[in-house]
């Protein structure tokens, strides 16, 4: 499983909605058993998903994710357990609200190999971070249950929670993970969701959550560099190689040679 620029949530109480997938590309989805699905419907959802994402063409180059309930809820061990009988079509699983080291090793004591994808959104998760990433595939953001968490109140700057957005895309640098920025909960607000996908891409995030079809083709334009882009780090490269040293009058030097390397290595082109 690779790191995903989209990772499309959809309840796994709606087995309707998980079969449209395919038809809204997003390099990943996650089938939700926590917050989108009511305690009342947690068995129900359960066997749904496993049924569901069985159906899935395997033949699109989707990923597909199971969001299980957090380790401190009664629904831990049963959703783990579904991940497990769901075999290969299954190619992760995402763990909210990951806050130890011991609920980690424990998923993987559960699940063997299978990539995992840590929520970190709460204090507890934060504070933490640096420990819990490198156990990862990649880690994920949750903004909305770490304002929650800490007692903050969003705002539509970010402001209050730029230091724990920050914390967790730089555990994720240092652990050599991926990191997935935070949900844009106006579903169809296309600026909002483009202004704060750049901004979590200046910060250094791979990609974003999606909740909502339409944001996924969003996140591919934040996150896949441009035909400029592209063409600008082929440039920076070659001038590292012939010694020229300056492009666009810009001084060349070993750190703009990674950041052009890191462009054209998301583009999924040769340097």
């Amino acid at each position: 499983m690779t790191v995903p620029r989209s990772l499309l949530f959809v309840p796994g109480a709606r087995p309707d909605m998980v079969a449209k997938v395919p038809r809204w590309a997003p390099d990943a989805v996650a089938v939700d058993l926590e917050d989108a699905v009511a305690p009342a419907d947690k068995d129900t959802a359960r066997e749904a998903t496993v049924r569901a994402v069985a159906d899935l063409p395997r033949d699109t180059g989707l990923q597909v994710v199971v969001r299980v309930n957090a380790p401190s809820t009664s629904w831990y061990a049963d959703d783990v357990a579904a991940v497990a009988s769901a075999g290969s079509a299954v190619h992760g699983v995402v763990l909210p609200k990951l806050e130890t080291p011991e609920q980690l090793a424990d998923l993987h004591e559960r699940l063997g190999g299978l990539p995992v994808i840590g929520g970190l959104e709460t204090v507890r998760g934060v504070a933490r971070c640096r420990e819990l990433a490198p156990g990862c595939l990649a880690v994920y953001f949750g903004a909305e249950d770490f304002a929650a968490s800490i007692g903050g109140r969003r705002t539509p700057g970010g402001r209050e929670v730029l230091y724990a957005r920050s914390e967790v895309v730089l555990a994720a640098v240092l652990a050599g993970v991926g990191a997935l920025d935070q949900t844009v909960v106006a579903a169809h607000d296309a600026e909002a969701f483009r202004a704060d996908a750049a901004a979590g891409r200046d910060l250094g995030y791979d990609g974003k959550i999606c909740i909502h079809p339409s944001q996924v083709a969003l996140a591919h334009e934040a996150f896949t560099p441009t035909e400029d882009e592209v063409a600008h780090a082929r440039e920076v490269i070659e001038a590292g190689r012939s010694g020229v040293g300056v492009v666009d009058g810009e001084m060349v030097d070993d750190v703009h040679l990674r950041m052009a390397r890191a462009v054209l290595g998301r583009a999924g082109v040769d340097a």
